[in-house]
């Protein structure tokens, strides 16, 4: 980090820092510029004390959201930095398809926001991807930003936890029931690992959870090898109607 400091004046000199969604000049090689943060929309409170889902109105403390009640989730929480709009979308694909791995700290960091209690009990795993889309992408976006979670709290990083064993097609347009079913088998523990989460605490890292069939999957991968407890990290959540009301 001092090597870091010290030659960032050198650095900012040869590639003055820019903000990353807007390209205007900025302050710092990291960050947004202050228009591009004014439009990232940030889950509000009150919100569900299962997975939350943000509330549109006041309601008493505890409340769990329609969805929970209906079928209440294998998961511990949801903790998600950002709703899911134009800004954090750019953001997201440029870290996921554009080869800019070095946003994946900036990322994190407005992850760590809304995970206080993140420590060194914790268990830190990324969403996988199978092999062949790693080879492909040459990185697992999912799994830069469980290395920016896990490094400041003293974490444990476990970043082949879990193994995709069979390729998936894009979930887009699938159905709840359709999602599930392509997914049905397609996540596992990694055998040589199965050990390390009997009765652990697990904080599962994605980038980006829409349905939150994947996360689903891996949650129950994760509870039926010992997983004492799991909660989700994400970058940007999908939820339009918490979105409409922000």
């Amino acid at each position: 980090m001092r090597i870091r400091e010290a030659f960032s004046p050198l650095i900012d000199l040869v590639f003055p820092p820019r903000c990353p969604l807007c390209g205007d000049m900025i302050a710092a090689q990291t960050g947004l510029c202050a228009n591009c943060w004014s439009e990232l929309a940030l889950p509000g409170t009150p919100a569900c004390a299962s997975c939350g889902r943000p509330f549109a109105h006041q309601v008493a403390e505890g409340s769990c959201c329609a969805p929970c009640l209906k079928d209440p989730p294998r998961h511990d929480g949801i903790a998600s930095a950002t709703l899911y709009n134009a800004a954090s979308r750019k953001l997201v694909l440029a870290l996921k398809h554009g080869n800019r791995i070095g946003l994946a700290p900036l990322l994190a960091q407005l992850m760590l926001a809304r995970l206080p209690f993140l420590d060194e009990h914790w268990l830190v795993v990324p969403v996988p991807l199978h092999r062949w889309r790693l080879w492909q992408r040459g990185y697992n976006q999912s799994a830069e930003l469980a290395k920016g979670l896990a490094r400041p709290r003293g974490a444990r990083l476990l970043p082949e936890g879990l193994v995709r064993t069979k390729s998936t097609p894009s979930l887009g347009g699938l159905g709840a029931v359709a999602r599930k079913r392509t997914l049905s088998g397609a996540i596992c523990v990694n055998p040589r690992m199965k050990a390390k989460f009997k009765g652990a605490q697990v904080l599962l890292v994605d980038d980006v959870m829409t349905s939150g069939a994947t996360t689903d999957a891996c949650v129950s991968a994760l509870k039926k090898a010992g997983a004492k407890r799991v909660v989700i990290a994400c970058f940007a959540r999908v939820l339009d109607e918490a979105l409409s009301a922000t």
